[in-house]
Order: C-alpha cells, then sequence, then structure tokens
C-alpha cells in the first residue's frame, strides 16, 4: 500500500530505538535469533498499537525521517527521535505488523515518524517517487543477522570482554588454572614461548592470563562482592596434561602445554588463567528497570581515579537486586554541603542532589555488575549513586 509521508514522522519512533528497538522485515524475524520478549513488553506494544505515543515524548527536532547507516547504534538513532530513548516497548508497538524481531534494526531502512491527532506512530518502509511518496509494507530482508546495528557502540565493550577477569568468589578464583612452569626454566615469558599449566581445563583451548586479583567491595557495607584480576595476555593449548608413572613406579604429574599469544605485560610462573568471555553484548535492548532499583558504583574499570563518557565501572548491584542486560541506569551527584552566608544566620546546609549521566548495564552477575557510562556531566568515581532513569 502508498501513503504520502505526511507532516508526519515515522511513528512511535518515540521509542524507536529504544534502544534496541530493532525494526526487521518478516523474513528476517523468521530465520533471525529468537530474542526474548516479556509479557509486559507486549503488553505495553498491544496498547501503543492502538493508541500511539504522544507527541510531547518525541526530541524537539525530531526528523521527519531517517535513513539508518552502517555506524549508526541504537542509542545514537533513539537520541535523535526521543527524548527517552530507552523506552522501546512503546515505539515497537507503533507497528506490530512490520516490526516482528523489536531487537534488529539493519543499515538502509528508512524509519518514518507518522503524526496525526495529537499521536506519533511509527512507519518503516521505502520512498517510490517524487512528491514524497512512501511504500509503507512489511519488507523481507535477507542478509546475516550480523548485518543488524548494535544497540550502543561495540568497540567500546570489545576491550573489557576481551581482558577483565572476574570472579564472583574466592573459591572460583582458587580453582583457577596457574602456570607451574616455564621454558628452559625462564623467569619471563614471551609471545610464542611455552608455558606449562595445571588445572581443570574442560576442553577450552583459548585463556586469558591474570595476576594480583583486587576484591570489589560494597561502598557501604564493605562486603566482597567480586575479585578484578590484573589482565596478562592470552595462551592457547598445545597440548592438554596427563598422570604418568616414574622410573620407580611413582605417579607424576605431566602439566599441561600452552603457547603465549599475545602479552600486556611479561608472563610467569604463578600467573592463573581464566576462559575467555563470551562475546555476548551485541543487540541488547536498553531499557529501564521494571523495579526500583538504586545502589553505588564500586570502582573504576582501569587505573583510573575517575572515570567519564565511554569508560566502564563496577556496580554493587546484580540479578538478585533485579538488574538485567540492557538496563539503563541515572547517575546522580551528591549535593554538596554549604553555608547560607546570605541569610545572615550562617546555617548549614545540603544541595540537592543532581542526576548528570546515564549507565548501560552490558554485564550482570549475582551481586555486581558491569555498566558502560553513556554519557556523564561530571567524573564519576567510586561512591556514586544510581537509580533508574
Amino acid at each position: 500500500m502508498s501513503q504520502r509521508q505526511p507532516s508526519c514522522r515515522a511513528l512511535s519512533l518515540s521509542l524507536l530505538m529504544a534502544l534496541g528497538v530493532g525494526f526487521s522485515g518478516v523474513a528476517q524475524a523468521q530465520s533471525g535469533p529468537n530474542y526474548p520478549v516479556t509479557a509486559q513488553q507486549k503488553s505495553t506494544a498491544q496498547q501503543v498499537a492502538q493508541a500511539g505515543v504522544a507527541l510531547s515524548e518525541l526530541a524537539p527536532n525530531a526528523p521527519d525521517s531517517y535513513t539508518v547507516k552502517r555506524g549508526d547504534t541504537l542509542w545514537g538513532i533513539s537520541g535523535i527521535f526521543l527524548k527517552t530513548p530507552w523506552r522501546w516497548p512503546e515505539l515497537w508497538g507503533m507497528n506490530l505488523q512490520q516490526i516482528r524481531n523489536p531487537h534488529l534494526i539493519f543499515p538502509g531502512q528508512v524509519l518514518y515518524l507518522d503524526k496525526s491527532n495529537g499521536r506519533a506512530r511509527l512507519r518503516l518502509g521505502q520512498p517510490v517517487g517524487g512528491g514524497g511518496t512512501v511504500k509503507l509494507s512489511p519488507q523481507v530482508r535477507e542478509g546475516s543477522v550480523d548485518d543488524a546495528i548494535s544497540s550502543v557502540p561495540v568497540h567500546l565493550l570489545e576491550p573489557f570482554f576481551n581482558e577483565a577477569v572476574i570472579f564472583e568468589t574466592s573459591e572460583e578464583l582458587l580453582r583457577a588454572p596457574r602456570i607451574v612452569a616455564t621454558q628452559e626454566g625462564r623467569v619471563m615469558l614471551s609471545r610464542g614461548e611455552t608455558a606449562y599449566v595445571r588445572g581443570e581445563l574442560n576442553g577450552r583451548r583459548e585463556w586469558r592470563l591474570f595476576r594480583e586479583p583486587k576484591p570489589l567491595r560494597d561502598p557501604v557495607s564493605r562486603e566482597v562482592l567480586g575479585y578484578e584480576a590484573q589482565y596478562v595476555g592470552v595462551m592457547n593449548l598445545v597440548r592438554e596434561g596427563a598422570e604418568g608413572t616414574g622410573a620407580n613406579g611413582e605417579p607424576l604429574i605431566i602439566p599441561s602445554t600452552f603457547s603465549v599469544s599475545a602479552l600486556r605485560q611479561e608472563a610467569a610462573a604463578g600467573d592463573r588463567l581464566a576462559p575467555l568471555a563470551p562475546r555476548d553484548f551485541d543487540n541488547v535492548v536498553p531499557r529501564a528497570p521494571g523495579k526500583d532499583v538504586a545502589g553505588q558504583v564500586v570502582s573504576i574499570y582501569g587505573d583510573g581515579l575517575t572515570a567519564g563518557q565511554n569508560h566502564i565501572v563496577a556496580l554493587n548491584r546484580g540479578a538478585q537486586d533485579g538488574l538485567e542486560r540492557g538496563h539503563v541506569l541515572a547517575l546522580w551527584r551528591d549535593g554538596r554541603i554549604a553555608q547560607d552566608r546570605v541569610s545572615g544566620d550562617n546555617a548549614t546546609m545540603k544541595l540537592p542532589d543532581e542526576r548528570h549521566g546515564l549507565l548501560f548495564v552490558f554485564r550482570v552477575f549475582d551481586r555486581m555488575s558491569y555498566a558502560l557510562i553513556l554519557n556523564v556531566q561530571e567524573p564519576v568515581k567510586p561512591g556514586d549513586r544510581f537509580t533508574q532513569p
């Protein structure tokens, strides 16, 4: 069916991107991964599909249309159309027939914002000629799911998943395999050299090396929430160890043989191994938590004392507190203590707390999580608060 591109803009984009809201065609939705959509999200989508979104939810300068480009992210697109980009279920619901998979959106797709009767609705289609004519119909999408744009800039998270070594308990840390000997008795190992390892490998071939794990403590209770270790490099299994017998019949342990494939610093006997983390941060749908949540920043990942935009922080809330991958959280700056030098009584005051940034949770453990700072006005430091957005 054909329609004029009204002064309308593409629909409930108002949550469009909401980050994650991917708009994919029918064929792609059938062949792509089946990302979970909660009953609450479906209910919201169905309601909005009928009513649309209030125009007040749109960004002041939201365009009439936007063509998705390579390099775009859902968060970036959402900021073009919406004031609150994580409200993706409302956006998706605006067009249930065309948006079968709310988690995927592809370069080349055109998003139109249709505004009528004081509401906004999403339209997905392609221009078919001059005069503002637009064809709005379900589109068959062919190609790999890998073509879909990501929720946030993936290159910002890649180093973390490659290098961060996290243990939730001290027992897990103690069980980690370790280097017990080096090539020709060398004190330090370089790239390409051989190391000998004892410990359970469970068939894994690629491992990260680490040393000097530090406890991550809750800023209030001081309870240890996990252990974050210093990254050394990567090793590959060459030959798995076994048990043998010595000349006198006594049992011998034959350690596993590894080759050092990459190093941030020289490796040594005593360094421990951790499995490479799965690359599971693509197409995570940013959204607000389903219930109230509040906590504090535990630490800054890396060597910095404070963090800014695109840095990673550890949080003192995790799965047991209801946090999930994709949750968006608000950062707060504590109001400072000041003296009233105007009224004459020199009273002590605490200025109001101010919201000054957003976090995107991308990795969740039982009692802690890691989040990317999406934007922030002032440096973030351990102890800073976060809440629902």
